[in-house]
């Protein structure tokens, strides 16, 4: 039996679609068993048919559907609803459908306040008003896709590893259950810790002690005093090597893969983790962005009161 498969793109960058096309050797092995019957970013697949002839959004069925990227305006609110209907399980692929992502950052934001910048406050832009013709209207903030229909499978990254896009669908081919594991980057990553460390949290791109050849003789970045998200992040950004991606390079954690577990709150969680190493909490620039840049909707972050 082949199994159909529905994929959808809404607020997001299509890294994702590229990593599903990164599967490689492993998507062989599906091919034979799986088929693509929606997917935008390589089937001229349309909403409302092929000559604009449909007076509503089709989609057709399938038994596993993929979203990846947030809700930001109606039509992604709708599209996800449909594809609820339509598909049997539901994977929601990427932070942005996960928890927001990078585009969630705008939950910061009322929306006249955005408008107001992107069409009238930015001094590369003639001021104008903002367009209103022909297109959706925008939803008062970012939602994960879980926050408007339900969701069965978590792949989260940005993008996720492609190898967990392989894991997930050779299980649920299989009628097998999927879930990653509920450890910490810490708990793959390499470095040594010695739980104390500089003084001063530094920025990123300063020097730092770092060999990549050497990663098990590397001390822990944070405890350089660079800002490493780590502690409360969710491992699996490395894949099978476990080795976390942006560890690898010399780069700290920025919390793509969202909290370990559910529930959890990496913004205090971490400034607890700092405090536990002598770091002050209060040297982070823009706490609340950057402890949770990627994870923005399930009201995490909205505007602040007024004062």
């Amino acid at each position: 039996m082949t199994i159909r498969i529905a994929e959808e793109w809404l607020a997001k960058c299509g890294g994702c679609e590229v990593t599903i096309l990164d599967v490689g050797e492993a998507i062989l092995d599906l091919l034979p068993k799986i088929e693509f019957v929606h997917m935008p970013v390589i089937m001229d697949h349309k909403y409302y048919g092929q000559t604009g002839e449909r007076a509503e959004i089709e989609i057709p069925e399938a038994d596993i559907g993929i979203i990846a990227g947030g809700i930001r305006n109606e039509e992604h609110r709708e599209v996800a609803k449909i594809m609820r209907e339509k598909c049997k399980i539901i994977i929601a692929l990427g932070s942005c459908a996960c928890f927001g992502g990078i585009p969630a950052l705008g939950n910061m934001f009322k929306l006249d306040e955005i408008y107001d910048k992107v069409y009238r406050g930015t001094k590369s832009t003639e001021p104008g008003d903002a367009p209103s013709v022909d297109l959706p209207h925008l939803t008062d903030r970012v939602y994960a896709i879980d926050e408007e229909i339900k969701v069965d499978v978590y792949l989260p990254g940005c993008p996720t590893h492609y190898s967990h896009i392989a894991e997930a669908l050779t299980a649920l081919i299989e009628g097998k259950p999927f879930k990653l594991a509920e450890r910490s980057v810490c708990d793959d990553c390499p470095l040594i810790r010695e739980k104390k460390a500089v003084a001063t949290i530094r920025r990123n791109l300063e020097p730092l002690d770092y060999d990549p050849t050497k990663l098990d003789k590397t001390r822990c970045l944070m405890e350089q005093g660079i800002l490493c998200l780590g502690p409360v992040t969710r491992a699996g950004c490395g894949g099978p090597d476990k080795t976390p991606r942006c560890i690898s390079v010399g780069i700290p954690c920025e919390g793509c893969f969202g909290p370990i577990r559910p529930g959890a709150n990496p913004m205090v969680e971490m400034m607890g983790a700092l405090s536990s190493i002598g770091l002050d909490p209060k040297q982070v620039l823009d706490r609340r962005a950057t402890l949770q840049r990627f994870i923005g909707a399930h009201n995490r972050l909205r505007p602040l009161p007024t004062r």
